[in-house]
């Protein structure tokens, strides 16, 4: 398998200083300055990593770690870092988990997920957490792919999950309460267990859009490169006075999701005060923000489309709001413009990450690079990347699209139990291939054009569906949108809309395509609508194309 932590720096000077570009090996390389990572022979936890950086000043006074939105319950970090070494010292003398062991984890977000991920973190288990909706059968899978050998879930779930080695812990019950308050001293040392970085912390599952769900196998040393970024980035906005004290964060995004884990332990190892969401609902995101300040929220782009049009936001204070962290799939330029206009002092900061990257792999940082709408910033220290010809693997300069791919010390060691998925995806020189249409631009920023194998191929024509969608969402009378292929027989394919229309629009599916229509060259026009209550998406805010594809080939719709 591939080697990940190496760092690559700027080495010659044929490398394009504007966009990081280097003419001899068709290699992007980042614009930010290198990050330098403990070396890889020192055993370190993402939990030790993490809590090392973390702010003596937050655990001196009664910060709060976490906030419970729902219950309005809060840990403070002194109780934080109490519970983790208390439930990881309960985990060594009550069960007979031991580093390399997998740990399935079915637990809806509460304050129980942040200290169970911790402990089991700082023991070497490895953490595999999953939807706490899963079916039987997907629990199924997801054990035959990660051999999980104990379990941490509700009663609510427990009965789905198949037999385990040592069976399964019941986070709502009280034995599972007395594991988080065994008398352990802030100030003690935790359990000493040796954790090489090169071993794997988690197990994250991809979203399955395009198939069946893959379990993506993360190491400490991928986290702790990803989170040593944020740190160095926030510590340079700290000299330069541009960084609040005591940030309030929201995560609306379900910590099982690569995304929520990893601004998860971003917050903590960063000090600030993180809001947890049990289940998302817009007005209740709203209240939240209000009540307790919210500064900022990572969201995928649905969110910021609803922020922008909705009447809902004008019945709450959310002021505070300085920051959304924008990821999970393209933001149109539309509808970022559009929500500028409305919240003039919310700046937004889009990313792009897979999971298979851990996270983040290229964000805007600072107010000129947040200008640039539409792209998903430059490439994160200590990243580089290839823009490849699909059809004739050359790897192209700046301006031109391909598919995208990454190298750097976040890249997945591969996929759990699947080595050919694995060989399909990272290559043998560390190469993570995205799968994403992509382009950077003649200043090092990058634009995500569409995933490819969502193209539809209309004749001879690529059309993207992102670019149709994002038109779309300017039509003040739509709500949301999707764009998927429809099979014809002339053409092959041809772009289908599913349209949610705005409460007390009547718009017609005419009126939808001659919007369309008049924006587009003729071969990208739509040339179906469907109006449906809304759009099937994945925790992270993906449009799930093959539900709607499958509603299309079932079902009756306009066709004009």
């Amino acid at each position: 398998m591939a080697t990940q932590n190496q760092t690559h720096s700027l080495p010659n000077t044929t490398i394009d200083p504007n966009t990081g570009f280097c003419s001899s090996s068709k290699i992007f390389h980042s614009l930010r300055p290198n990050v330098q990572l403990p070396p890889l022979s020192q055993p370190l936890s993402l939990t030790d990593y993490a809590l090392s950086l973390l702010p003596a000043a937050a655990t001196a006074t009664e910060n709060s770690a976490l906030i419970d939105a729902s219950t309005g319950r809060q840990l403070s970090y002194s109780l934080f870092l109490c519970q983790v070494k208390s439930l990881a010292s309960s985990i060594q003398s009550l069960t007979p988990l031991s580093k390399g062991h997998v740990a399935l984890i079915l637990i809806p977000t509460s304050l129980h997920v942040p200290v169970l991920y911790f402990s089991l973190l700082s023991l070497g288990v490895t953490v595999a957490p999953a939807n706490p909706l899963s079916t039987a059968s997907e629990l199924t899978h997801l054990v035959r792919l990660t051999k999980p050998a104990i379990a941490f879930a509700t009663s609510a779930v427990a009965s789905n999950i198949p037999a385990l080695k040592f069976g399964t812990v019941l986070t709502d019950s009280p034995l599972f309460l007395s594991m988080l308050d065994a008398n352990v001293d802030s100030h003690s040392r935790a359990p000493g267990v040796e954790v090489s970085q090169s071993e794997s912390a988690a197990i994250l599952f991809s979203s399955g859009t395009t198939g069946r769900v893959k379990g993506v196998f993360l190491t400490h040393r991928n986290f702790i490169a990803l989170i040593s970024g944020y740190y160095h980035l926030r510590n340079n906005q700290l000299a330069a006075g541009e960084a609040e004290t005591q940030p309030v964060s929201l995560i609306t995004l379900p910590l099982f999701h690569v995304f929520g884990f990893f601004m998860l332990v971003r917050s903590i190892a960063l000090g600030e005060t993180l809001v947890l969401m049990q289940r998302f609902d817009f007005e209740g995101m709203l209240k939240t923000v209000e009540r307790y300040k919210i500064s900022m929220m990572p969201v995928s782009p649905p969110l910021v489309v609803a922020l922008a049009k909705s009447e809902l936001v004008n019945k709450y204070d959310i002021s505070s709001l300085r920051m959304l962290g924008c990821g999970g799939a393209p933001l149109g330029e539309q509808v970022a413009s559009d929500f500028k206009a409305k919240f003039p002092n919310v700046e937004i900061s889009q990313g792009y990450g897979l999971t298979e990257s851990g996270g983040g792999a290229a964000r805007s940082f600072g107010p000129e690079e947040m200008k640039r709408h539409g792209s998903v910033g430059r490439l994160s220290e200590n990243m580089e990347a290839k823009i490849v010809d699909p059809e004739t693997g050359e790897a192209l300069p700046p301006c031109r699209k391909g598919e995208l791919w990454i190298r750097g010390p976040t890249i997945m060691k591969g996929y759990v139990g699947d080595e050919k998925a694995t060989a399909e995806t990272l290559d043998s020189e560390g190469w993570l291939k995205t799968g994403d249409l992509c382009y950077f631009d003649s200043d090092g920023f990058l634009y995500i054009v569409d995933r490819l194998k969502e193209l539809i191929k209309y004749k001879a024509y690529q059309v993207p569906p992102a670019e149709l969608e994002h038109i779309l969402h300017t039509n003040p009378e739509i709500a949301d949108a999707a764009v998927v292929p429809y099979p014809d027989e002339e053409a092959g394919q041809i772009p289908m809309a599913f349209v949610v229309r705005k409460p007390g629009s009547n718009i017609s599916a005419n009126q939808v395509m001659e919007f369309v229509a008049k924006q587009v060259s003729p071969y990208k026009k739509i040339r179906r609508v469907s109006f449906v209550n809304s759009i099937p998406k994945s925790p992270a805010g993906k449009i799930l194309r093959r539900e709607l594809v499958d509603y299309a080939l079932s079902s009756g719709s306009s066709k004009l």
